[in-house]
């Protein structure tokens, strides 16, 4: 009878234990969003200024002439109201998350977004990113034209989208980075012309800048066109792209960026895409080692930007979770990391989804589309590049 009794008490102070832990959960979250934007007030951080390519285009590429768009369904289905913004995923991207969590706006709003009055409907957040674009201007020249053939041979062979030859003439006419920056000194002068030259010099200076491309000068440039592989090694093409890369930097201090977060490129021999191309079913170890080449590559290059012109930097290792993600996906929650969640999974993505049905447990698959993660995962690389941006930039 004591034994039991003993058993009994040892129970209901395991299930107090457990209540308390399951309470504390939220608590938690609570706790540390809080203490994000403590750490936000106290370095006087005014906003996020936000270049790159798709993973961080909120719908720049809606006002511009071009197919590389995303601005249909099934895209945003899980964003506010289901909208289809133009981000290639099936809700927010991570550079919501963060400054959602800096405490300024739930919904990083695109610079060309038609009806906004420059710069205080941006003044916490814009992005000037544009899908498609990379660190060499040619990225955003070239005709999109040799990515779609590869693309549409290999689905009307494999019979898996007999409608994708429709899509074969395709145009990029995509925002550059040397675009983009244009962009931001329009922004910078106007915000000038309304709070003052000093007012405005300071609130650049104290905002957090976030770039993140480099994949698609790889992919859809270095891969599939000539002009490229006829002047270098994928080596020295990478090479080229870092001495890029330093240039765009320093016109970026120069416009007054003090405070960096550079996302590396991700594993993209993994993507369904690459691997439905090369007929694989696992990741492509050889275009998977070019993408660390590249991200050791940037992380040497932040070391010279911080001796040389003294920015503070972060890096997010976004190759590093990702194949973490892919190796255990439990960890994150994932069941399904080969595939993407539109259409067949396996080669759909930008027009290619559009009108697709998608599968309904979203949250379980790490890829949205054949190229483009979910918004699950964009909220896992939020939280990595929140932690770079405590311990690194303040």
């Amino acid at each position: 009878m004591g034994c039991l009794h003993m058993i009994i008490n040892m129970c209901m102070a395991l299930v107090v234990v457990m209540s308390l832990v399951i309470n504390l959960v939220p608590q938690a979250d609570a706790i540390a969003v809080s203490e994000i934007r403590r750490i936000a007030v106290a370095n006087n951080v005014t906003g996020l200024f936000v270049f790159g390519d798709s993973s961080v285009d909120p719908g720049n590429n809606n006002r511009l002439k071009t197919d590389d768009k995303s601005n249909f369904p099934p895209y945003g289905i899980d964003f506010f109201s289901g909208r289809a913004t133009g981000r290639f995923s099936n809700g927010r991207l991570a550079t919501d998350f963060i400054a959602e969590a800096l405490g300024y706006t739930k919904e990083i709003r695109p610079f060309l977004e038609q009806g906004v009055v420059m710069p205080f409907d941006l003044s916490h957040g814009v992005s000037f990113a544009s899908s498609g674009s990379g660190y060499d201007n040619l990225t955003a020249q070239v005709s999109s034209l040799s990515v779609w053939f590869i693309t549409v041979s290999a689905a009307i062979e494999r019979k898996q989208n007999p409608n994708a030859q429709e899509q074969i003439l395709s145009i990029k006419n995509v925002l550059s980075l040397s675009h983009q920056l244009k962009h931001f000194a329009h922004y910078k002068r106007n915000l000038r012309m309304r709070v003052g030259s000093k007012k405005a010099d300071e609130s650049i200076q104290n905002a957090v800048f976030i770039l993140s491309m480099g994949t698609n000068d790889f992919l859809q440039n270095y891969y599939v066109e000539l002009p490229r592989r006829a002047q270098f090694t994928v080596d020295q093409y990478g090479d080229y792209l870092i001495s890029l890369f330093h240039d765009y930097v320093k016109k970026m201090h120069a416009l007054g960026a003090r405070r960096l977060v550079m996302v590396g490129v991700v594993p993209f021999g993994c993507m369904p895409l690459v691997k439905t191309l090369k007929g694989a079913t696992k990741c492509d170890d050889e275009y998977n080692k070019v993408a660390i080449s590249f991200d050791l590559k940037l992380q040497n290059a932040l070391l010279t930007i911080q001796r040389t012109l003294g920015m503070k930097t972060a890096y997010v290792d976004t190759y590093g979770l990702v194949q973490s993600a892919i190796e255990n996906p439990k960890k994150y929650g994932f069941e399904d990391t080969t595939k993407g969640c539109c259409g067949t999974g396996t080669i759909e993505y930008g027009i290619t989804c559009k009108g697709l049905d998608a599968c309904v447990d979203r949250d379980k698959f790490l890829f949205w589309d054949a190229v483009h993660p979910t918004e699950r995962m964009y909220k896992i690389v939020a939280d990595e590049a929140l932690n770079s941006i405590l311990t690194k930039l303040f």
